[in-house]
């Protein structure tokens, strides 16, 4: 099985500023396990799943087998399946899902899962592309359960892929992986449930303290300015405009100088604090505009379109959210308070 060093429930930026759970942060503890002990509890309490020795696939060894795409979705996955099912992801941690180039490995992976889980919108052109001719009939876009934000991009409506900027479409992907895997996978539905219900008790917490902090920022101030156009839901959601990219919602794009120039008299007209970069991109363009605007680039890079390493500031869908908004906040001269669960 995949093993995953991470807490959602206890996030890192929380363990940092709260002695009374160094503990927790040594044992390093997995809150999807714990999902799935809550989940065989609640399932057993209505005699759904078996406590006597495990269910047959676990018996067994037999594990039916998911795949994901993005590390965001094998993440957010993981969360739900628990231990029930086998997750395996094809990108891994800092790996571009626009500009990906499948390996022969990929196709082999695909061919044998019993369900392709991906985002869908074209965020990841190259997969879907083997997906769609992979044969396997079980096949979902979970982003797609989110209706899209339209982009105009040389006169052509887009559907903006980056949906999990907004922390209530994440509990919507989570739903839609809850449902899915319930649908493939009957006889596990109740852990499947029971884990879902987790995970969403502490998205809905997430949401609510990343409108807090953003809104913490000075109005005069509160401009996003990255270098790929893959904030707009989060910026929607949290009402943090976007004053401007140096390309748009695919990393494909090579910017022109004409466009660094525009960007640079943008952000230095608008007075912006600091500018930012991204995990997944080289910097150094996005640097080059920060020296002709004359402005910082902020100095954590944010989190767009994959989680970060494991033992990162963003190694889980929820991290790299508390991660990106503690960047933008203390960045851009709000005050920042570390997100507890707990509360």
């Amino acid at each position: 099985m995949n093993e995953k060093s991470k807490e959602w429930a206890i996030p890192m930026a929380v363990l940092k500023t709260n002695a009374s759970k160094i503990d927790a942060l040594k044992t390093r503890r997995s809150w999807r396990l714990s999902n799935v002990m809550m989940g065989i509890i609640g399932a057993c309490s209505v005699a759904l799943v078996s406590c006597g020795g495990g269910g047959e696939s676990s018996e067994s060894g037999d594990l039916p087998t998911v795949v994901t795409t993005t590390t965001i979705l094998t993440d957010l996955t993981e969360e739900v399946a628990g231990e029930e099912v086998e997750v395996s992801g094809i990108l891994k941690p800092g790996d571009d899902p626009h500009v990906y180039e499948p390996v022969p490995q990929d196709t082999v992976t695909l061919e044998g899962a019993d369900l392709i889980i991906y985002n869908g919108y074209n965020l990841e052109p190259a997969l879907i592309r083997m997906i769609e001719a992979s044969g396997v009939e079980a096949k979902v876009p979970v982003a797609e359960a989110v209706p899209p934000l339209q982009m105009d991009y040389d006169g052509q409506q887009e559907p903006d892929p980056h949906v999990w900027g907004n922390v209530k479409n994440a509990i919507a992907m989570v739903e839609k992986i809850r449902d899915v895997l319930s649908e493939e996978f009957p006889e596990d539905a109740a852990v499947f449930q029971a884990n879902a219900e987790r995970a969403i008790a502490v998205l809905e917490k997430l949401d609510i303290w990343v409108a807090e902090q953003i809104a913490t920022i000075p109005e005069n101030q509160r401009k996003l300015v990255t270098t790929h156009d893959a904030f707009q839901y989060y910026a929607q959601a949290y009402e943090l405009p976007v004053l401007g990219t140096l390309i748009g919602i695919s990393t494909e794009e090579q910017p022109s100088a004409q466009t660094v120039k525009r960007l640079a008299d943008l952000i230095r007209n608008a007075k912006v604090p600091s500018i930012f970069a991204e995990t997944t991109i080289n910097p150094a363009l996005i640097t080059t505009v920060a020296e002709e605007a004359g402005v910082e680039l902020a100095p954590n890079e944010l989190y767009a379109d994959a989680i970060g390493e494991p033992g990162s500031r963003g190694d889980s869908y929820v991290n790299m959210i508390i991660a990106n908004t503690e960047t933008v906040v203390m960045a851009l001269g709000g005050e920042f308070t570390p997100f507890n669960p707990d509360n």
